[in-house]
């Protein structure tokens, strides 16, 4: 029995060689990426939350709003998302300062990101 014991460990150890060499070949294992427009969960769920306020709280309209941000995040990079979302909550505060905010320039990142929002409606409702 002992060559046969001898043969199984053989052809483990070369199982395990070959197995350490096709690891070795692969490469070291790299970070996986996040797309560039990955939004954070915070600001995913505050938007789902906010979507769902308005459109119903059902677990259908969970799938929808969902849906919608994720679209969102597909046709507008995080950046510009969080700018439009700052100015127009600055801008529902009202008052002279924000004048500014109402310049043309500033107005078009608003205007981007409710045609992201129209565009994720259509795709999800």
């Amino acid at each position: 029995m002992t060559r046969r014991s001898d043969t199984v460990d053989r052809i483990v150890r070369i199982l395990l060689a070959m197995t350490a060499a096709a690891l070795m070949a692969v490469g070291p294992a790299r970070a996986v990426e996040l797309p560039a427009n990955d939004y954070p969960t915070v600001d995913r769920a505050d938007y789902i939350f906010a979507c769902m306020q308005v459109n119903g709280e059902s677990r259908e309209t969970l799938f929808k709003c969902s849906c919608s941000i994720d679209k969102i995040a597909e046709l507008l990079p995080y950046e510009d998302y969080e700018e439009a979302e700052t100015i127009m909550s600055i801008v529902l505060k009202g008052g002279e300062k924000v004048a500014p905010l109402h310049h043309p320039q500033v107005q078009e990142k608003v205007k981007r990101l409710k045609k992201a929002q129209v565009e994720a409606e259509l795709r999800c409702f």
